[in-house]
């Protein structure tokens, strides 16, 4: 491999730094800063549990793992570590920095020792009556094995002490999640001040109830939370049907192997010890000292309080000029192609579409891919609702979607009891693309309308994440959309594609056609660019070729959210490659690519990140666009983001995450987005010709 690739598992870190340095920035409202340590504080559990844990599997592939991967494992693990203990550090302080900050808006956290009197009756009646009965602890003994503790739980390691008899009880206690009762409890307030307590603090109080029977003079409770290795292992068992194998792996993800153990600090060092063995924690485990409390992806759910300056002014979606009130969004994708951007549009006009096909009697079936849905999702109500309404109705459900596949295999469920086909994924290979086809037939005429986006069918994330969504009724692309559900449900034979860049099939090497026909053009000293917005980009063979690249005289310029393992702006390697990434109040989730082409522009919207898992082992899919006003707007979109000189970071071969210099006139490519769809897009488009 290549010296100039920086491990993905690194430039994560270097990614989650920036959205911690989000946290820290004085400049970002106060209620938004706490939303970005939750979220950095997420994200890390989450690659504790991928990735990290799968780092330490291929340790025990000895000198093998370094072919694998490219890198040694070892050496990862033990920088990963370095990384993380210095970057809590910043968490830590501006986590104490933050509360310092909320006490001067006279909001207060307080703790089960600062209580008063009326607060303190406060405190008693919410924890016999919401709490109490949900507390349940377990003794620990030299005998007892430890049950398989959850990964998505916080723990009190509990110590009772007799003095009299010198004698010292340890317990277990699993506080509630946030599903079952708020982490954060508000308190009467008092003199225009407001209170907040967390919940650990509601149950250290009643704590002397709870272990009331037993002989203890003492007591004191340490948070604690386990990380664990949460990668499915799925067998391959011609018995067991897929679904059975799924649902067997969640069960081994339970018992999944410690990768992380967070702990109070002021944890005493016997008990320390006995919950080290009881877990089985060994040298290579990261075992972080942090303070009182931990879970602090919690802060994403944080109490909402009102204050001028706390939190992000609204956007307001704003509605799409080709959509009207009452009027047929069929019939305007008959008229032209039609692109949303999320959360700059509002999710509800793809439920409408849903809608409208559900009653137009004239549609006969849907089809569409689900991946991740929201949790009172509407895009399930409109597809059981079309079943309801005698449409032919067919889900193709990934059930290896890391995290939803419990959600998942319910979600699939429901719909079978209401006539929906469920077709659950594609053995060996991960459905990720985002597609939906709706066929319409009128007086022997079919008509095809297809949807082919960047991101998943949820109005949950959509509010959050930036994706594009493209409508066409185009004949070309809709035939091919109808290929790739015929491949899902006709023993996965697989068809051609002339316009769809289909993957695993034909992505790669069409990338890297793309890529050579820019490199032959600078060559020849024809103009050459290429621009690519993406979530990861970390395929060692496209790398490679982006490197020949620039070094041939092409313009590239990359917009990467996460995963980078480019080093950009190296001399003689790289020095016509520039990177920035932006970290915002909407998640940068969007995929789109612009290719010179000679000046013949080809531009791409696609569900694929550039890593070997998007190209090689799921299936995946790039469309092209060939309206040029949205090939426009696409490209308008990736200029005013590689201009952000506001919330924009170099991406350097050093992971410095330097912010893009400020210039004349401060340039923040959100609110400016917003502002263009608000202005701009509401200008009415031509209609394309034929």
């Amino acid at each position: 491999m290549s010296k100039a690739y920086i491990p993905k598992e690194i430039s994560w870190l270097s990614f989650n730094g920036r959205v911690l340095q989000e946290a820290a920035n004085s400049e970002v409202p106060l209620l938004e800063r706490f939303n970005f340590l939750g979220i950095y504080s997420n994200n890390l559990d989450e690659y504790f549990r991928v990735r990290v844990a799968t780092l330490r599997r291929l340790t025990l592939y000895g000198n093998k793992a370094k072919g694998i991967l490219g890198y040694s494992p070892k050496a990862t693990l033990k920088k990963i570590q370095e990384i993380v203990l210095s970057q809590n550090e910043v968490f830590e302080k501006t986590y104490t920095g933050l509360m310092a900050e909320l006490k001067r808006h006279r909001i207060n956290f307080v703790n089960e020792q600062q209580l008063d009197a009326e607060q303190t009756e406060f405190v008693r009646n919410f924890f016999r009556k919401e709490v109490r009965s949900r507390l349940m602890p377990l003794i620990i003994s030299k005998e007892n094995k430890l049950p398989d503790l959850p990964d998505d739980a916080i723990f009190f390691a509990v110590q009772l002490r007799s003095t009299v008899k010198d004698r010292k009880i340890y317990a277990l206690l699993e506080i509630p999640s946030t599903d079952i009762l708020p982490r954060f409890i508000m308190l009467p307030g008092k003199k225009g001040n407001r209170y907040v307590i967390f919940l650990d603090d509601v149950i250290r109080w009643g704590l002397n109830e709870i272990f009331s029977t037993l002989p203890f003079d003492e007591l004191s409770a340490y948070t604690f939370k386990v990380t664990k290795d949460a990668e499915l292992e799925i067998a391959d068992d011609i018995s067991d049907s897929y679904i059975e194998k799924i649902s067997k792996s969640l069960q081994l993800r339970r018992k999944g192997n410690p990768v992380r153990f967070v702990h109070d600090r002021e944890m005493p060092p016997e008990l320390l010890k006995i919950l080290s063995r009881k877990l089985n924690l060994g040298s290579d485990d990261v075992i972080m000292p942090g303070n009182r409390y931990h879970n602090f992806k919690d802060f994403m759910k944080f109490i909402e309080i009102e204050g001028e300056g706390l939190s992000y002014p609204k956007l307001p979606p704003v509605r799409h000029p080709a959509l009207h009130y009452g009027k047929s969004i069929l019939s305007a994708m008959r008229k032209r192609d039609i692109l949303f951007y999320f959360p700059y549009h509002p999710f509800e006009h793809f439920i409408d579409l849903l809608r409208e096909a559900s009653i137009d009697p004239h549609v006969t079936s849907i089809h569409i891919t689900l991946y991740r849905l929201a949790q009172n999702s509407s895009v399930i109500n409109a597809l059981m609702n079309a079943a309801r309404n005698g449409k032919n109705v067919t889900t193709v459900v990934e059930l290896q979607a890391r995290f939803d596949e419990e959600a998942n295999i319910l979600w699939g469920n429901k719909l079978q009891d209401e006539g929906v086909k469920v077709i659950y994924g594609v053995p060996g290979l991960k459905v990720h693309s985002k597609l939906c086809l709706i066929t319409r037939e009128k007086e022997g005429v079919v008509q095809r309308y297809a949807v082919v986006g960047t991101g998943n069918f949820n109005e949950e994330t959509a509010r959050v994440y930036t994706d594009h969504l493209l409508l066409t009724a185009d004949k070309k692309i809709t035939n091919e959309v109808l290929k790739a559900f015929n491949f899902f449900s006709a023993n996965y034979r697989k068809d051609k594609f002339y316009h769809l860049l289909v993957s695993p099939f034909g992505l790669r090497n069409r990338l890297v056609s793309l890529i050579e026909n820019e490199t032959r053009n600078a060559k020849a000293g024809k103009a050459a660019y290429i621009d690519i917005k993406i979530n990861n980009l970390t395929d060692e063979e496209i790398i490679e070729k982006l490197y020949k690249a620039g070094q041939a005289g092409v313009r590239i310029r990359l917009i990467v959210r996460g995963m980078f393992s480019i080093t950009a702006g190296v001399k003689d390697v790289s020095e016509n490659i520039s990177a920035i990434g932006i970290v915002d109040r909407y998640l940068e989730h969007s995929r789109f690519m612009v290719f010179c082409n000679g000046g013949e522009e080809l531009v791409y919207i696609t569900s694929a990140d550039i890593m070997p898992r998007n190209l090689d082992r799921r299936i995946e899919v790039t469309c092209p666009i060939w309206d040029p006003s949205i090939r426009k707007e696409i490209t308008d979109v990736f200029n005013i983001q590689w201009n952000d000189n506001v919330k924009a970071r170099i991406l350097d071969a050093e992971l410095s995450n330097m912010m893009v210099p400020a210039g004349k006139t401060a340039l923040r490519s959100q609110t400016e987005i917003h502002r263009y769809y608000s202005e701009k897009n509401t200008l009415p488009r031509e209609p394309v010709k034929e």
